[in-house]
């Protein structure tokens, strides 16, 4: 089908999205035709491998070679004598860890490599996950207060995606005689690691020369539990015989996906999730077997997509609404009938948070309108009736809408004060953008933290506003005069010929996708030949559409808001942005397009 003179017609106000090709290293697309990637494959790598100048096989052929060795990091001797120390000698062991993903995971991975590898009693270990409303993120006060309640007290604390910007705490329970090994990933305050910290292996400390500074946390888990194997073996504790950790790393592959590091240039990532996929499609853990059952037969084999957006959000739920140990006990559940149990309170939990996310979603859109038309570079939303847990899942959605960096603030534990999540876009580094509203105004931003894609933030209430300017004003002076919109960036078009699985075949040969190494996103006009509305709220749109007498089965989620009318009509010529999916059903496989977005087009009259 051509349409030559036609013109793009927005379909929906709220949703002025512009349709753009992708910026391709050209130097990058001839080496991997060199390479002898076919021109789409190519295509593929050019529009996200800008400046790459490495080996392109380190990142289409994922392989453990690639994961640097863990000595490289700076402190991790330290850190693994001082742990190994407390395995030989028989001390109790805290295991302080984030709620989220990366953090359940890390969890697990020292759980079970203390236990089932270094002979650890599951006794001498302790438990330490904050309450997300409760106790707050990283190493919190309450959780200082019931680490120094424990009986027997712990002399040693290992912490895992926390605790670089907790130097406060770590002195108090230093002061109390427990030493505390800080893991993490997260950028470090300007003032360093903590002081207080008998060791912190982090790879973005400054003076580390840790080759990937984007592992996730529980990459950094992992890495130091297996460190801390080898000096046991060194010092006759453990045998040689041990068992390494790889079986953890279907965890890491989890914790990886679902914390959104990138997936781009790092080799050890694309590594780490490529390997774990293929341990936890052997199924030989409860928690896989039991999330296949719940998604159906046609799910399995799990991919990068699968961890995502099914296995992640789960997980997340129960921290993001209540405490976060029926998510790490589904993690670790030995039966399938226990995993069964507990996934069933995370499935509760999640529906919970998805009506809840609707409807923060729709407050923060009504006060996000006067700051849009002011222009303003970022959105700031403050919702006093909000739920903390779903804060970071909003912002997203607003992101996603108006291509904007955005924080959103709610009520914190604390009386007046503000606990906020914010989300950015490929543009600003959201953390470095608050380091410099922290040095404007320091009092109105006591405590913040992430990286550059994702971050937390603690506002006094009587100081929203300070921090608002100051943050706005840290904003431009990173983005400048720059243009903000929602963009929909794709791969290019497809010719009709190639709309069918051979080309996903090709894509899949690439995969892992995830941040910085987004999925394949094509453009292309087609005629809606059938479209109806489907999903519990009617808010999705499952369609046929065809280009050249290429008939192709869609859907496109999140299409409309419940009781509106569908953005396109049957008849209609569209212009499209979607993703090739493989429909599995009953045994057998088809093309389907996943529709992003998508616009009307109307002939021109000129």
């Amino acid at each position: 089908m051509s349409l030559l003179s036609t013109s793009p017609e927005p379909i929906r106000d709220h949703s002025r999205r512009r349709i753009q090709p992708r910026p391709r290293d050209e130097e990058v697309y001839r080496r991997g035709l060199a390479a002898g990637l076919s021109e789409l494959q190519a295509r593929i790598l050019a529009g996200r491998l800008h400046g790459h100048d490495g080996p392109l096989e380190a990142l289409t052929a994922p392989a453990l070679r690639y994961l640097n060795h863990p000595e490289q990091l700076c402190d991790a001797r330290r850190g693994a004598e001082r742990i190994a120390r407390a395995v030989s000698e028989g001390e109790h062991i805290g295991i302080l860890t984030d709620y989220d993903v990366d953090g359940i995971t890390s969890h697990v991975v020292m759980l079970r490599s203390m236990t089932e590898l270094f002979g650890v009693p599951a006794t001498r270990l302790h438990s330490l996950i904050g309450h997300r409303i409760n106790d707050g993120y990283g190493i919190s006060l309450p959780l200082v207060e019931r680490t120094l309640a424990l009986k027997p007290r712990p002399s040693l604390v290992i912490t895992a995606d926390c605790g670089s910007s907790d130097e406060p705490r770590i002195a108090r329970l230093r002061e109390a005689g427990i030493d505390v090994v800080v893991t993490d990933h997260h950028a470090l305050p300007v003032e360093g690691p903590p002081a207080s910290a008998y060791a912190t292996i982090n790879p973005t400390r400054p003076d580390c020369g840790y080759p990937d500074k984007t592992i996730a946390g529980c990459m950094v888990a992992w890495l130091m539990m297996s460190l801390t194997r080898s000096v046991l073996v060194e010092q006759g504790v453990l045998s040689a015989s041990t068992p390494k950790l790889s079986p953890w790393l279907s965890y890491v592959a989890l914790g990886t996906v679902a914390d959104c590091v990138s997936l781009g240039a790092s080799a050890a990532n694309r590594a780490v999730v490529t390997y774990g996929l293929r341990l936890i499609n052997r199924m030989e853990s409860a928690c896989w077997r039991v999330m296949a059952e719940r998604l159906g037969a046609d799910s399995v084999p799990f991919d990068a997509e699968t961890l995502a957006f099914q296995m992640g959000p789960r997980i997340n739920a129960r921290s993001r609404l209540d405490d976060p140990y029926a998510a790490l006990h589904f993690m670790l559940a030995e039966e399938d009938g226990v995993a069964r149990q507990h996934l069933q309170v995370l499935d509760d939990d999640n529906q919970a948070r998805k009506a809840l996310e609707a409807e923060m979603v729709e407050s923060a859109r009504a006060l996000a309108r006067p700051q849009l038309e002011e222009n303003w570079p970022a959105l700031v939303i403050h919702l006093p009736e909000g739920h903390a847990g779903v804060q970071g899942i909003v912002a997203s959605r607003l992101v996603h809408s108006y291509g904007r960096p955005t924080l959103v603030l709610t009520p914190a534990t604390a009386p007046d004060m503000l606990t906020g999540s914010g989300r950015s876009i490929d543009a600003l580094h959201l953390r470095d953008a608050l380091q410099r509203a922290h040095e404007l105004s320091p009092s109105s931003l006591p405590r913040f933290g992430g990286h550059r894609g994702a971050a937390g933030v603690g506002v006094p209430l009587a100081e929203k506003e300070t921090f608002q300017r100051a943050f706005l004003q840290a904003v431009r002076e990173q983005l400048g005069e720059r243009e903000l919109f929602p963009v929909v960036w794709t791969d290019g078009p497809l010719a009709a010929s190639q709309l069918g699985l051979p080309t996903l075949g090709e894509l899949e040969a690439l995969a892992p996708y995830g941040r910085e190494f987004d999925a394949p996103l094509f453009e292309g006009e087609f005629v809606v030949e059938q479209l109806r509305a489907v999903g519990a709220e009617g808010n999705h749109l499952m369609l046929e559409l065809s280009c050249d007498a290429v008939v192709c089965r869609a859907i496109w989620f999140r299409a409309l808001n419940p009781g509106e009318a569908a953005p396109i009509s049957l008849g209609d010529s569209v212009r499209c942005a979607f993703k090739l999916s493989r429909n599995r059903w009953k045994g057998r496989e088809s093309l389907q397009l996943m529709v992003e977005h998508a616009e009307r087009l109307r002939e021109d009259t000129d």
